[in-house]
């Protein structure tokens, strides 16, 4: 069963690295992949873990930018493929790592798009909802019997955010064909999809030997705000007017951070199932919750995150084997 969601003793917190986190763990030879590990935190998730001596296999839309960004870290990096809005392009990319690896110790589903315009994917799915959730549901899918030759100790990382406080989250309508379309209500649902994704998969994989948790690295500049103009980021005070970054938003490095820890941290062993933060299982929101912390009820529903599976299998076509 899923762990409590409440914090534990952690000597990580809130400034810390990804490379402070993976160099207290033991890693050296595992087998990592990480989806859009070539941009923001993926960037310092990816020089983290190959530098900590972990292989690592990042899944990139855009290939020869992967290599621009990666080609000079240190450590053992293989790039391949995969645009998470494309059914075939993902079956594509897990062969090709079927055919590289016997096992995944560590699955991160990294890669994401944020606030974007309303579009579709060719199937008519709306863009955040079927590349945050719906291609790393495939994904994962499809690379599960390789996770499941690492256990027992395999584990899946989920990147949600905060975001997931906008919820949104209406299985009625996942597509937006009935609701006027709001950006930011798209996004919140495709964060809490991410983290009920990640509580009904550890509850399928628990018994296997493979936990999964959800990640909220934190507020960071990075490309995922691409979609957002200087305008709409100083209205929410990401910005100055002068232009200097929030002094409380993180470096790309620190926004790693919590990723890293999730994957890898011995603190986490016989726990899963839990939305983390700032380096630490995050604690439940309430009324006096920080707007940029908090874990909100919705994402730890059960028996909403089965239904929204059942709703994933239907939508995508694809079931886990076994």
């Amino acid at each position: 069963m899923p762990s409590q969601q409440a914090p534990i003793d952690s000597p990580f917190g809130y400034r810390s690295t990804a490379r402070e986190v993976a160099s207290a763990a033991d890693i050296a030879g595992k087998t990592i992949v990480v989806t859009g590990g070539y941009s923001g935190i993926g960037t310092e998730t990816v020089r983290a873990l190959a530098g900590a001596g972990a292989r690592v296999i990042v899944g990139a839309r855009r290939v020869g930018q992967a290599h621009e960004v990666l080609d000079g870290f240190e450590g053992d990096i293989t790039i391949l493929p995969l645009d998470l809005s494309d059914p075939a392009s993902i079956d594509a990319f897990a062969e090709a790592v079927a055919g590289t690896a016997d096992h995944i110790d560590i699955l991160i589903n990294n890669a994401a798009i944020m606030a974007s315009p309303l579009t579709r994917d060719t199937r008519g799915y709306e863009m955040q909802f079927a590349t945050n959730h719906l291609g790393h549901f495939q994904l994962t899918a499809r690379l599960w019997p390789l996770v499941l030759a690492a256990a027992p100790g395999a584990r899946v990382v989920a990147l949600s955010s905060i975001g997931h406080r906008l919820h949104g989250l209406d299985l009625g309508d996942l597509n937006f064909e009935r609701r006027d379309y709001d950006k930011w209500l798209a996004y919140g649902q495709a964060k809490s999809a991410n983290a009920l994704f990640a509580l009904q998969l550890d509850r399928l994989g628990e018994p296997k030997g493979v936990r999964a948790f959800a990640v909220h690295p934190g507020g960071i500049a990075t490309p995922l705000q691409r979609h957002l103009t200087m305008e709409e980021q100083r209205a929410m005070g990401w910005y100055d007017e002068e232009g200097n970054v929030n002094e409380h938003f993180k470096s790309t490095e620190e926004g790693a951070s919590t990723t890293v820890w999730a994957a890898t941290s011995p603190l986490l062993e016989g726990l899963g199932g839990v939305y983390c933060e700032n380096c630490n299982i995050g604690a439940l929101a309430d009324e006096n919750t920080p707007r940029g912390a908090g874990v909100f009820p919705h994402i730890r529903d059960e028996g909403l995150a089965e239904a929204l599976w059942r709703e994933s299998e239907a939508m995508t076509g694809v079931s886990f084997p076994g």
